[in-house]
């Protein structure tokens, strides 16, 4: 009886050790935080064919709490200003952002567009925001750094 329970207490206490583990890498693996945006990639056949770095003295910083989400854009080249706030959602790899307002720039695509839809690809320090054509094929990304 007592190799039973031996056994039985071995078994919880290695599916608790699985279960924290796995739930501290979700954790990790958050969109909670600061990020930069490092580049920018260009598909073609689902295929990168060129990458478009960030020009020099521009910054772009997304950041995200639980539930919101906030961004802006910094171009010293670009006399147009670029913000956008709103809600998002992660769920089975995609990210859903649906903007509330941003700047006079951004409202004219948000009048038109009410949720930006990204495939999701993420780690604890990167992530990338990969939007597809109408085929579900990839021809644009964000590639992200997180600052804090």
């Amino acid at each position: 009886m007592k190799k039973i329970t031996s056994i039985i207490l071995g078994l919880t206490l290695v599916a608790i050790l699985i279960s924290a583990s796995t739930t501290d890498q979700q954790e990790k693996n958050t969109l909670k935080g600061v990020w930069e945006l490092q580049d920018q990639y260009m598909y073609k056949n689902n295929m990168v064919v060129d990458t478009i770095e960030n020009y020099k003295n521009s910054r772009q910083v997304k950041m995200y709490t639980n539930n919101k989400v906030m961004w802006t854009r910094y171009n010293p080249k670009d006399s147009v200003e670029w913000f956008g706030y709103g809600n998002y959602i992660v769920k089975d790899g995609t990210l859903e952002e649906r903007l509330e307002y941003g700047s006079f720039q951004m409202m004219k695509i948000i009048d038109t567009t009410k949720v930006f839809r990204f495939n999701l690809e993420i780690t604890e320090s990167t992530f990338s925001q990969i939007a597809l054509d109408e085929q579900g094929n990839k021809y644009y990304s964000e590639n992200y750094t997180r600052v804090d």
